[in-house]
């Protein structure tokens, strides 16, 4: 086991700033998209990048916590100019936040980590759990070829067809369904009570699309969701040799590598794990090298 401290995407080229609440809307239930606008931010973020969320007007909860990006907003020039990000009602932090009126101001730094790779592929096959659609907005439109990310903007070949596996509770769950299909995603849903497509896991769905895989078809799978699934789904690729990528939700204090809250057990090239900061090394790492 190596002890060697270092990190893949250190955060010092992340911008701070105080913004303020451009929106703030339900979209599911207990579910809202924020808007704010921070150009800064808005200009070097990719698919896969978080940021870190303070409330300015005091200490409680004390500690930030981290947001994926959902999209990026475009101003009247086309250039990104703030952010949207999507969280679920759950904590104190979130319970809050919902309460939170257009004009409040919000401590954020970012972007960081390092965001899913630009892998070339055919066809894309996106798998959430709960609130783990929240990166894929973005990717989606990115794979599509119809938006650039990052500055410089990173160059990423366009695939043909990208597919969203999406498994929540219920149907009142399923956030931003339109937007997806709008984007021409094939969309398919599983639910736990069989209220919205597929009764039973998302993994069902992910077996369902690689049964259809063509001889020649090259299909990659990136994965944001509850843990056990996100095992289930490596899983799955390992089986089938298909590359996927896994986006963590590892807890966060810091989002820069300091307090070291929320490392995993990762695996090297020689098949040795150490611990690995989610947040300057992650929170993407492909799924062969999580030791679950």
């Amino acid at each position: 086991m190596t002890h060697l401290l270092s990190a893949s995407h250190y955060s010092d080229h992340a911008s701070q700033a105080k913004v303020r609440i451009v929106e703030n809307v339900p979209i599911a239930k207990q579910t809202y998209r924020l808007r704010f606008d921070c150009q800064e931010i808005a200009t070097r973020i990719v698919p896969g990048q978080f940021v870190m969320i303070r409330l300015a007007d005091g200490d409680d909860p004390l500690l930030a916590r981290p947001f994926a990006l959902y999209d990026t907003v475009l101003g009247v020039s086309g250039k990104p100019v703030g952010l949207d990000i999507v969280y679920l009602v759950l904590g104190k932090m979130t319970t809050r936040l919902a309460g939170l009126l257009p004009g409040t101001e919000l401590d954020v730094w970012g972007p960081l980590g390092n965001g899913f790779s630009s892998q070339e592929s055919g066809h894309l096959v996106m798998v959430a759990g709960g609130i783990g659609q929240t990166p894929f907005p973005a990717l989606a439109q990115e794979a599509f070829g119809r938006r650039s990310y990052g500055d410089p903007p990173r160059s990423v070949a366009a695939v043909q067809r990208v597919t969203l596996c999406y498994g929540a509770r219920s149907s009142d769950y399923l956030a931003d369904i339109d937007r997806f299909e709008h984007l021409g995603v094939d969309v398919r849903v599983s639910t736990d009570d069989g209220t919205a497509g597929h009764k039973g896991l998302v993994t069902d769905l992910v077996k369902d699309v690689l049964s259809e895989k063509k001889a020649d078809e090259q299909i990659r799978i990136v994965c944001c969701g509850p843990e056990p699934m996100m095992e289930s789904v490596a899983a799955i690729a390992a089986q089938s040799h298909i590359s996927c990528q896994v986006s963590l939700e590892t807890p966060m204090a810091c989002g820069i590598g300091i307090c070291f809250s929320c490392v995993t057990r990762v695996r090297d090239a020689t098949g040795e794990w150490d611990y690995k900061r989610t947040c300057v090394d992650g929170p993407v790492f492909e799924a062969s090298q999580i030791e679950w």
